[in-house]
């Protein structure tokens, strides 16, 4: 982006009744705090906050990066995680778990030694996003490939299940009362399933959405905010289905998290930037600014404590020659220079 602050036209698409509108101008409403060098080689995914433990935990090509909040240090690696892209733990049972989209299993691994334990757990094809639910004391993974969900005792790490979801599934949410909702990128829908049963009881559209992938949740409000790739915020209601506002956002988007301490809905978009959206009113929402982070800053993680947002990337080299194997080469990436950028307001 070449402004610091710019304001976007709105999408169209609104329901009717529901308004939305773009903010003049401001102040930023976050700004960089500091930069964690962590450096390796490879790409990134999720990154997850533990608030209880202080720690970042960082996918990174095969292994994850355990960063220390207080010390904004790197203290530990667990390696053998091929593919990896999600990271969840479980505090009360000392465990995290770990998916890894090459050989579709999941690690799970000790909070405290940050080693794996047992041998990896079978998942679905390509695992991806995962989500531990304290309610049913159950961790979700979640395939990009084929609809399920590998459902594992977040205790004892013991397959309970397996949830057909019947699409490409991104991003999950929790109310934390047994329903749980995930993006389903290939068909353009945000659904509920019981967290106990498996069932799915409710399919949402987002057309004009498409292509969903990141997902903030309001329990208060009962609202759903997906993040989809043709740069639409769609905000749906829970409870009913029903479209509330369709809102603009940066391109490249792959994250999305909302903090009921300011109402503020953010994205974390791959082209260098942070979209914010208040939250007015269930029915209200403002785009604010569209904060500079980086290219490449695609996933994002929210500190519940601190409020503060976390993103990563690294430096880009060439893009190299594409090929029948790799018909869309992505650009390569220079190594030691892999990051995280931690905002604030």
């Amino acid at each position: 982006m070449k402004n610091l602050l710019f304001v976007v036209p709105l999408a169209l698409g609104l329901s009717g009744g529901t308004q939305a509108q773009t903010a003049p101008a401001a102040k930023l409403p976050y700004h960089l705090l500091h930069t964690i060098a962590v450096g390796g080689e490879g790409g990134w995914d999720y990154l997850t906050v533990d608030p209880a433990g202080e720690r970042l935990y960082l996918s990174h090509g095969t292994q994850v990066e355990v960063v220390d909040l207080k010390t904004r240090k790197v203290i530990g690696t667990i390696p053998n995680t091929p593919g990896v892209h999600g990271i969840d733990v479980v505090p009360g049972a000392n465990r995290g778990y770990i998916t890894c989209g090459r050989n579709n299993t999941c690690v799970m691994f000790d909070l405290k030694t940050l080693k794996a334990i047992g041998a990896p757990i079978p998942t679905g094809p390509k695992p991806d996003a995962l989500l531990y639910d304290a309610f049913s004391n159950r961790v979700f993974l979640f395939s990009n490939d084929g609809g399920k969900s590998t459902v594992l005792n977040a205790t004892t790490g013991a397959v309970e299940g397996t949830a057909e979801l019947g699409g490409d599934i991104e991003a999950p949410a929790t109310d934390g009362k047994g329903h749980l909702f995930a993006n389903v990128e290939d068909k353009s829908e945000v659904i509920e399933f019981d967290a106990k049963t498996l069932a799915v009881h409710l399919r949402h559209k987002l057309a004009p959405g498409e292509a969903p992938t990141g997902l903030g949740y309001d329990p208060q409000h009962n609202r759903l905010f997906s993040a989809c790739h043709n740069e639409k915020l769609v905000v749906t209601d829970s409870k009913t289905g029903q479209q509330i506002a369709v809102l603009p956002i940066g391109a490249g988007v792959d994250g999305a998290v909302f903090d009921p301490s300011t109402q503020n809905i953010v994205t974390s978009n791959g082209s260098g930037t942070f979209t914010v959206i208040h939250q007015d009113s269930p029915t209200n929402y403002t785009v604010v600014a569209n904060v500079p982070t980086a290219k490449g800053a695609k996933t994002i993680a929210l500190n519940p404590k601190s409020h503060h947002l976390f993103t990563c990337t690294a430096d880009y080299g060439p893009t190299p020659a594409a090929t029948a194997e790799n018909p869309r080469p992505r650009p390569s990436i220079v190594p030691g220079t892999f990051r995280v950028l931690e905002f604030g307001q």
